[in-house]
């Protein structure tokens, strides 16, 4: 009868645990890099393409929420940048 007690509370403590510790996990579907994808640079004269990757208030998305690669990133800010500098973009929305 004690063995029967230890392993139904080490049943619902595990169970608990795996959910409260992240142990079962969602699938996810990867995300794909949009300039990889189609074979296209990011460019600053183009500012719909550029205004995807950015915030209502202007900032700049993180790779991990647009799935935009980290070679294709690093082009994307510098573009963005670039656009701000020639008003193609603005700085900030208020």
């Amino acid at each position: 009868m004690h063995d029967e007690k230890d392993a139904m509370t080490n049943e619902a403590t595990g169970s608990f645990r795996d959910k409260k510790m992240g142990g079962k996990r969602t699938s996810f579907k990867k995300k794909i890099c949009k300039f990889c994808a189609n074979k296209v640079e990011p460019d600053y004269k183009n500012p719909e393409q550029l205004r995807r990757c950015t915030t209502e208030r202007g900032k700049i998305l993180p790779g991990r929420i647009t799935g935009t690669c980290a070679k294709h990133q690093r082009a994307l800010t510098k573009e963005i940048k670039k656009a701000r500098v020639l008003a193609y973009l603005p700085f900030d929305k208020q």
